[in-house]
């Protein structure tokens, strides 16, 4: 099997199995870098996450126009927030946008930030930056992400983090490899809803920083930290492409 065929795998599984822990819903989308050619990427059609199929898969430039360019059929009209963040950051090989409900409140308190409070996403860092659309864009946007410039904006929130909401949207995701970015995001629902449920019971206590540093020097590779990837896999029916 080339890399560009195991790549392209990889995206539908990802997908798969990001619908299956409710990551993602009929919307959202995850890609992966181009193997070979840092300036492209693969990025699903226009179709929801949990039926996202090998044929499905769409070859991008940065500036999110196909490399095909006959192709034809609809695509996401936010596939730009994924060249934005492939273009500021080279050491990213996966990016996935979510608007998963447990992220949202933490997109539009005053009050309250998202903190890292369970053991498995540390890796998101102390800080988690919130990127609001209209800081730019103005206010009569619909919060979509729908060009390149807004995708490169978003990109200069999320900054060297892993992880920034958009206000009332969503977050996006970037990930070292693609096991990465699945196992994180897969925790960063759990994570929002452990500290919302801890509010609401008075003070909790976060991640400190000596934590959150041991967890950044994990392997991301490491064969405990693939587990997740190859049991969510099997559970969402495509054991068959890993």
């Amino acid at each position: 099997m080339s890399t560009i065929e195991r790549t392209i795998k990889d995206v539908v599984i990802a997908n798969r199995i990001l619908a299956l822990n409710k990551v993602l819903d009929a919307y959202g989308h995850v890609s992966i870098r181009h193997p070979d050619n840092p300036e492209r990427y693969f990025l699903a059609r226009s179709v929801s996450p949990a039926i996202v199929e090998v044929e499905d898969i769409v070859e991008f430039h940065l500036d999110g126009t196909p490399v095909d360019s006959e192709e034809r059929r609809p695509l996401y009209l936010e596939r730009f927030i994924h060249g934005g963040v492939y273009e500021k950051r080279p050491d990213v090989k996966a990016v996935l946008h979510s608007h998963a409900d447990e992220l949202l409140p933490f997109s539009i308190s005053k009050s309250q930030r998202l903190r890292p409070v369970i053991h498995a996403v540390g890796d998101i860092g102390e800080t988690v930056p919130i990127w609001d659309i209209a800081d730019k864009f103005g206010d009569e946007t619909t919060l979509l992400v729908t060009n390149i410039e807004q995708g490169r904006d978003l990109a200069h929130c999320l900054d060297c983090n892993r992880l920034a909401l958009m206000r009332g949207h969503g977050f996006v995701c970037a990930g070292f490899s693609i096991n990465d970015l699945v196992r994180l995001s897969v925790y960063i629902p759990r994570n929002a809803r452990t500290q919302m449920a801890a509010m609401q019971m008075g003070d909790y206590k976060a991640l400190s920083r000596g934590e959150i540093g041991a967890r950044l020097k994990l392997d991301t590779e490491s064969p405990a930290l693939r587990r997740g990837w190859e049991l969510w896999a099997r559970e969402a029916g495509c054991g068959h492409l890993l």
